[in-house]
Protein backbone atom coordinates (compact mmCIF):
# COMPACT_ATOMS: atom_id res chain seq x y z
CA UNK A 1 0.00 0.00 0.00
CA UNK A 2 1.29 3.88 -0.79
CA UNK A 3 1.87 5.79 2.13
CA UNK A 4 0.06 8.52 2.23
CA UNK A 5 1.63 12.18 2.51
CA UNK A 6 0.58 15.47 2.87
CA UNK A 7 0.15 17.60 -0.10
CA UNK A 8 -1.09 14.52 -2.17
CA UNK A 9 -4.49 14.76 -4.12
CA UNK A 10 -6.80 11.77 -3.68
CA UNK A 11 -10.44 10.72 -4.78
CA UNK A 12 -12.43 10.47 -1.34
CA UNK A 13 -15.47 8.97 -0.80
CA UNK A 14 -17.20 12.34 1.40
CA UNK A 15 -20.87 10.44 1.58
CA UNK A 16 -22.87 10.54 3.58
CA UNK A 17 -23.30 14.43 4.66
CA UNK A 18 -25.33 16.59 6.69
CA UNK A 19 -26.93 19.85 5.33
CA UNK A 20 -24.17 21.96 3.66
CA UNK A 21 -21.00 19.66 3.86
CA UNK A 22 -19.31 18.75 0.62
CA UNK A 23 -20.10 15.39 -0.30
CA UNK A 24 -20.03 13.15 -3.66
CA UNK A 25 -16.70 11.08 -4.49
CA UNK A 26 -14.30 13.75 -5.12
CA UNK A 27 -10.24 15.35 -5.43
CA UNK A 28 -9.15 15.86 -1.68
CA UNK A 29 -5.85 17.47 -0.34
CA UNK A 30 -4.12 15.88 2.53
CA UNK A 31 -3.47 18.35 5.48
CA UNK A 32 -2.03 16.53 7.97
CA UNK A 33 1.71 16.03 8.93
CA UNK A 34 3.80 12.68 7.55
CA UNK A 35 3.54 11.61 11.15
CA UNK A 36 0.55 10.91 12.00
CA UNK A 37 -0.28 9.62 8.23
CA UNK A 38 1.78 6.94 8.98
CA UNK A 39 0.73 5.76 12.15
CA UNK A 40 -2.76 6.20 12.01
CA UNK A 41 -5.73 5.44 9.88
CA UNK A 42 -7.83 8.88 10.15
CA UNK A 43 -6.02 11.83 8.59
CA UNK A 44 -7.52 15.18 7.64
CA UNK A 45 -8.65 16.86 3.96
CA UNK A 46 -9.62 19.54 2.26
CA UNK A 47 -12.21 18.96 -0.76
CA UNK A 48 -11.92 20.15 -4.13
CA UNK A 49 -14.36 21.69 -5.88
CA UNK A 50 -15.36 22.98 -9.76
CA UNK A 51 -13.66 26.29 -10.08
CA UNK A 52 -16.27 29.23 -9.94
CA UNK A 53 -16.17 32.69 -9.96
CA UNK A 54 -17.91 33.36 -6.69
CA UNK A 55 -15.89 30.64 -4.69
CA UNK A 56 -12.68 32.17 -6.44
CA UNK A 57 -13.51 35.65 -4.10
CA UNK A 58 -13.90 33.58 -0.98
CA UNK A 59 -10.07 34.31 1.06
CA UNK A 60 -9.57 30.62 2.64
CA UNK A 61 -10.46 28.87 -1.09
CA UNK A 62 -7.62 28.24 -3.30
CA UNK A 63 -7.36 27.89 -6.88
CA UNK A 64 -5.68 25.01 -7.99
CA UNK A 65 -5.10 24.47 -12.24
CA UNK A 66 -5.06 21.38 -13.70
CA UNK A 67 -1.54 19.75 -14.45
CA UNK A 68 -0.30 16.12 -14.89
CA UNK A 69 1.35 16.13 -11.40
CA UNK A 70 -1.85 17.09 -9.74
CA UNK A 71 -4.29 14.41 -11.01
CA UNK A 72 -6.81 17.15 -11.80
CA UNK A 73 -8.55 17.77 -15.30
CA UNK A 74 -10.34 21.25 -14.65
CA UNK A 75 -9.63 24.68 -12.98
CA UNK A 76 -11.08 23.83 -9.45
CA UNK A 77 -11.01 25.58 -5.81
CA UNK A 78 -9.50 23.69 -2.87
CA UNK A 79 -12.05 24.79 0.17
CA UNK A 80 -10.31 25.30 3.26
CA UNK A 81 -13.44 25.77 5.38
CA UNK A 82 -14.46 22.20 5.16
CA UNK A 83 -11.31 20.42 6.22
CA UNK A 84 -12.56 16.88 7.60
CA UNK A 85 -10.74 13.93 9.07
CA UNK A 86 -11.69 10.70 7.20
CA UNK A 87 -10.63 7.04 7.43
CA UNK A 88 -8.44 6.61 4.78
CA UNK A 89 -9.35 2.68 4.91
CA UNK A 90 -12.80 3.43 4.09
CA UNK A 91 -13.01 6.46 2.36
CA UNK A 92 -9.98 6.48 -0.16
CA UNK A 93 -10.76 5.51 -3.68
CA UNK A 94 -7.37 6.80 -5.83
CA UNK A 95 -4.60 8.37 -5.51
CA UNK A 96 -4.59 11.40 -7.91
CA UNK A 97 -1.17 12.99 -7.32
CA UNK A 98 0.41 16.04 -5.50
CA UNK A 99 0.32 19.77 -5.39
CA UNK A 100 3.21 21.61 -6.17
CA UNK A 101 5.14 22.90 -3.52
CA UNK A 102 3.23 26.92 -3.99
CA UNK A 103 -0.05 25.55 -3.72
CA UNK A 104 0.82 23.69 -0.23
CA UNK A 105 2.02 27.02 1.05
CA UNK A 106 -1.15 28.84 -0.28
CA UNK A 107 -3.18 25.92 1.56
CA UNK A 108 -0.86 26.38 4.45
CA UNK A 109 -1.88 30.21 4.61
CA UNK A 110 -5.60 29.55 4.16
CA UNK A 111 -5.99 26.90 7.42
CA UNK A 112 -4.39 29.49 9.43
CA UNK A 113 -6.69 31.81 8.53
CA UNK A 114 -9.90 29.56 8.98
CA UNK A 115 -7.98 28.06 12.83
CA UNK A 116 -6.74 31.76 13.51
CA UNK A 117 -3.54 30.08 13.89
CA UNK A 118 0.44 32.37 13.46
Amino acid sequence: MTTLKRGMVIDVNLDPTMGSETGKIRPCIIVTNDVYNERVPVIQVVPITKWSAKKARIKTNVEIQPSPENGLSKKSIADCLQTRPIDHRHRLVKIRGKLSSIKAQEIDQSLKIVFELN
